[in-house]
């Protein structure tokens, strides 16, 4: 076997330029797959972290029924009970309650249709990045009932700014009763979200539930767990917990299925850009095989002439290929981790960019594994040598005296 590695290796050089431009151009169809895999694990993790830290949450627990319908009168059951527990859950590491409610917001200068939400400032700051999106004005600073903080995008409709007042109008709950009060506009926050930013409205939480009439109730609670796979797992046993009461509890996956879709295609995607690359992969390993074997016809039939078994040119062969293998693999792990290692560091710029109802905020990062260096040299590797077994039955089936007429 030793022999077989040697002569492999020794072939395989004969001819470097040759070898090291197939090496190359197989090495990057594993560079790339490296790169391409790195990407889509980070741009998953930043479409996450967006839409979780941003506004979202990793969970939420509401009033069943109350995500299709947004009825007023639909707060949670049984809230003191849960607001209790949710403090002794080991997994839970903060939480925040939410008041929610379609209105109209007027200013002296337009009109415009909104969703009015009653938040808690100082819990609010641990689930959302609402206070750091603040562009002008204060968040909530001081104990005014009055303020209200709007997105950049609705302070243009309304053609408002830091410290103009606005009419808030919202419909009771029970009663259907009209609800208005006057706001003064301490905030004005910039998600680069465009829904947000014209058409979501912040105010106290006191205040929202005076407005509503709802004497103390939230439609909705906001969740962050001490690990973010728990609002991946829609098997967790939290969600059966607080899914009692005629109360439903979910994870992002259940809020966001268009992105839990997303992320099952991007998946896909590697599948398809792996069997793309390993297509153009084969070709090359064939054409420099055949080159190879070509240049030393003469050297087979001599070979077969003095006694070598076909199994034995065939072994060869398959040693190439896999000598071949060797050396793009390790060509493509020095360049997929040159350029992915680089673009961990530099981050890739879609910030603003819209993708299945999320918004980049923040700059791609790709994320190294191990298993993109084990898993893709391993099929690599596999593959080369099985596509190492035509051009060997080819060299084995060679006539020795057909072959020692034939040189290039």
């Amino acid at each position: 076997m030793w022999i077989y590695i040697r002569l492999a290796w020794r072939n395989l050089f004969r001819n470097k330029r040759r070898s090291f431009i197939a090496g190359t151009a197989i090495g990057l169809g594993l560079a790339s797959l490296i790169f391409v895999d790195a990407l889509i694990i980070g741009m998953e993790d930043n479409m996450v972290q967006s839409v979780t830290n941003s506004f979202l949450g990793e969970g939420q627990i509401h009033r069943q029924g109350f995500r299709e319908t947004q009825e007023v009168e639909k707060t949670i059951n049984r809230l003191d009970w849960i607001v209790g527990s949710l403090r002794q859950e080991p997994i839970v590491q903060d939480f925040t309650l939410r008041v929610m409610s379609f209105g109209m917001i007027t200013s002296p200068a337009n009109v415009s249709a909104i969703e009015v939400v009653g938040i808690d400032p100082e819990s609010e700051k641990n689930l959302s990045q609402i206070d750091e999106a603040l562009t002008t004005g204060s968040y909530f600073q001081g104990d005014n009932p009055g303020d209200i903080i709007i997105g950049s995008k609705l302070a243009e409709i309304l053609a408002v700014g830091l410290g103009d007042r606005i009419v808030i109008t919202v419909t009771q709950a029970k009663t259907g009763d009209l609800s208005q009060d006057l706001f003064r506009v301490s905030g004005i926050y910039h998600f680069n979200i465009l829904e947000m930013d014209r058409g979501i409205a912040f105010i106290r939480l006191q205040k929202a539930q005076q407005l509503l009439a709802i004497d103390g109730g939230v439609h909705e609670i906001v969740l962050k767990f001490k690990d973010q796979k728990y609002g991946q797992d829609n098997k967790l046993q939290f969600w059966q917990k607080y899914s009692q009461f005629n109360n439903e509890a979910v994870g992002w996956t259940v809020l966001l299925p268009q992105l839990q879709a997303a992320f099952e295609l991007s998946n896909f995607s590697i599948y398809l850009t792996g069997l793309i690359l390993f297509g153009v992969v084969v070709l090359g390993i064939i054409n420099t095989l055949f080159m190879s074997l070509y240049e030393r016809m003469f050297e087979f039939g001599v070979l077969r002439a003095v006694g070598t078994r076909p199994f034995g040119i065939a072994k060869l062969i398959i040693f190439e290929a896999s000598a071949l293998a060797v050396l793009s693999i390790i060509i493509g792990i020095i360049l997929g981790f040159a350029v992915t290692y680089i673009t961990t560091k530099v981050g890739i710029d879609y910030r603003g960019i819209e993708f299945v109802g999320v918004t980049f905020r923040e700059l791609i990062y790709p994320v190294l594994t191990v298993k993109q260096f084990i898993i893709y040299p391993f099929w690599l590797f596999v593959l080369t040598t099985l596509v190492g077994i035509y051009p060997a039955i080819y060299a084995a089936k060679l006539s020795p005296a057909l072959a020692m007429r034939k040189s290039l």
